[in-house]
């Protein structure tokens, strides 16, 4: 018998991580660069980079949704299945509200 195959897409590399500037140690960078990806991080007490906005304010505004549920806004679970599962719940639960958004 042969052993199955991973379920769902096969995984893809990023060509590029945008992150915030806590993250742009050099430790963080080594890493990414050692995985071949481009690291897009504004060093600490330099200005933004520009043009990063309109993808970070997809990012922020999205966890600013997930907060609304007080559940993803501080995680209690224990295990990761469940804390998915309340993931998939709020994803659903927004679209329906912006779905009855456009309608109105």
């Amino acid at each position: 018998m042969f052993p199955r195959a991973r379920l769902g897409r096969p995984r893809r590399r990023p060509d590029a991580m945008l992150g915030d500037k806590g993250y742009g140690s050099h430790a963080h960078r080594d890493e990414l660069r050692h995985r071949r990806i481009l690291p897009v991080i504004s060093r600490k007490g330099s200005p933004n980079i520009k043009g990063i906005g309109k993808p970070r304010y997809v990012v922020e505004q999205t966890f600013a949704l997930f907060h609304d549920c007080k559940r993803l806004a501080v995680r209690r679970e224990r295990r990761t299945e469940l804390h998915g599962a309340f993931i998939s719940l709020a994803c659903a639960l927004i679209c329906c509200r912006r779905l009855k958004q456009c309608r109105s």
